[in-house]
């Protein structure tokens, strides 16, 4: 007899279905799973068998072969384990095969009988109901399958004895409830940071807007505060960005107890990170930073202290919103929008240009820093400010600055401004100023007459790219949304500019 059990394979955060077949049939006495499984899938047979026999069912003494079918797809990941189980359990007759046709199942065993969470259920609970089938997956997961869609079946059991007592009608499992992660707790205020009026500005632009954003100082500046108040100022993820984020998340095995939050990811890889690590991949392919940030913020601290090779295979996902992994056997694709955040000192010693303070090395200290970070890289960052060390004044000053309330205000009416627009001119996917394409934001960033004179000069004067051209265009109308204008002035570019200026400042010391 044939059992076959429906689970999936994941394919960046796409749920590929999987068909489990069981064949119990005379022979020497064992069992072998085939279709391409790695070590984690071939231990499946040991921790199949320990299940089974703690549940008070014992394996046939005869030969069990599993096919893992398409079996030219590589099977990765401990989530093979309960549909093995089950589609083993099917063939023995301990729960009817029929009702198994209707679910996609995927867990892991413990050798008590109990089921383990896995990562990629959301993603799986999606391909399911897409397939107008049910899910069945560990209990621990059940609050993440069940944001698929309210229709779905779930069913969430704790254990092997569990689930075939449902299906024999002893025992009912209750469809498990969409969970929400509350916060972990109130993020920094901006109310915190004294002075660095400049830089606040910069944070608000690159709020409103999307943009990289790029500070450098000397160390205590203030430029780690200012990046770990970005979130608090940011608005939440709508719920398509919110079901985006969950299912990187998913796969990542990063959703705490299966609960989602509307919280904007923010990433703060330490600057020893490798690229795999950064972009994705290893020897099993997983999300990096960068996706792992999608729809939020990735925060490099230490910017030029990161490997080139590792900050250089970030350009591609700034510039398309996507990372692509790429094997001799398989070729992986993540979402991963972000909004890059980077802080550098000006020099290794951290005090160049500081009043008072003649570096050793000289200009050569400066230049040799600043040089490990690419001409292309920088092109991609549309705001570069100094944070100078704060004054005395600044830090005994009574009162408080403005609040990130205040600002997140601000922040939230430029990005309706900008989804509503959007939305008007059919740009789907679209939300922000910073992920406009280059003929969407000429039409629609248009600069008044002494704006485009001003704008001409300066990309005369500056040699810009074609790139820096637009990423200007697109601060710009961030700064005119800022102020609820529809024209583009020149009080808007010269802003913009003046950004840009001080970034080719540093791609000329490179």
């Amino acid at each position: 007899m044939i059992a076959r059990v429906r689970t999936v394979a994941f394919q960046g955060i796409e749920a590929v279905p999987v068909d489990v077949q069981v064949m119990v049939a005379p022979g020497k006495v064992g069992m072998s799973i085939v279709g391409l499984p790695d070590k984690a899938v071939a231990e499946s047979r040991e921790r199949v068998q320990a299940a089974l026999h703690a549940s008070g069912l014992s394996m046939p003494a005869r030969k069990v072969t599993v096919n893992l079918a398409p079996a030219d797809l590589p099977k990765e990941g401990s989530h093979y384990d309960l549909p093995i189980a089950l589609g083993l359990m099917a063939a023995l007759g301990a729960v009817p095969a029929d009702a198994l046709a209707g679910y996609v199942v995927l867990g892991e065993l413990s050798l008590d009988g109990a089921i383990a969470a896995v990562a990629g259920v959301l993603p799986a609970a999606i391909g399911a109901n897409a397939e107008g089938k049910g899910l069945i997956c560990p209990h621990v997961c059940g609050p993440e399958a069940a944001w698929a869609s309210a229709e779905i079946d779930i069913l969430a059991p704790r254990s092997l004895i569990a689930i075939a007592n449902h299906f024999r009608g002893t025992q009912v499992l209750s469809r498990p409830e969409a969970g929400v992660r509350q916060g972990a707790g109130v993020l920094p205020d901006l109310a915190d940071i004294k002075g660095q009026e400049s830089a606040r500005r910069a944070l608000e632009v690159a709020a409103a807007g999307g943009h990289n954003l790029l500070m450098a100082g000397p160390p205590g500046s203030g430029k780690s505060m200012l990046a770990q108040r970005l979130p608090s100022i940011l608005p939440p993820l709508a719920p398509r960005e919110l079901l985006e984020v969950s299912m990187i998340a998913s796969v990542a095995g990063e959703l705490a107890e299966g609960r989602l939050s509307d919280r904007r990811p923010f990433r703060a890889p330490h600057h020893s990170a490798s690229m795999a690590a950064l972009v994705g991949g290893g020897l099993r392919a997983r999300p990096g930073e960068v996706s792992l940030a999608h729809n939020g913020v990735l925060f490099l601290d230490e910017f030029p202290e990161f490997s080139p090779q590792a900050l250089d295979a970030l350009r591609q996902p700034l510039e398309t919103g996507e990372c692509v992994i790429a094997r001799a056997n398989h070729r992986i694709s993540y979402p991963s929008r972000i909004q890059l955040v980077a802080a550098m000192n000006p020099c290794r010693c951290g005090m160049a240009g500081e009043p008072g303070w003649r570096c050793a090395r000289g200009e050569r200290c400066k230049a040799d820093y600043q040089a490990r970070i690419s001409g292309p890289l920088l092109d991609r960052i549309d705001l570069r400010v100094e944070v100078p060390a704060v004054s005395a004044s600044d830090l005994v000053r009574p009162g408080q600055s403005e609040p990130s309330a205040a600002v997140a205000a601000r922040v939230a009416r430029a990005r309706a401004i900008q989804a509503e627009r959007f939305e008007r001119l059919g740009a789907s996917g679209v939300v922000t100023n910073a992920h406009c394409g280059a003929a969407l934001i000429e039409k629609i960033a248009a600069p008044d007459a002494g704006g485009q004179a001003l704008l001409g000069d300066a990309s005369e004067k500056l040699g810009l790219s074609a790139r820096a051209y637009h990423r200007i265009l697109k601060v710009a109308r961030t700064l005119a949304d800022l102020e609820g204008n529809e024209t583009v002035g020149r009080i808007h570019l010269a802003e913009a500019i003046s950004y840009r200026v001080a970034s080719d400042r540093l791609m000329q010391a490179a």
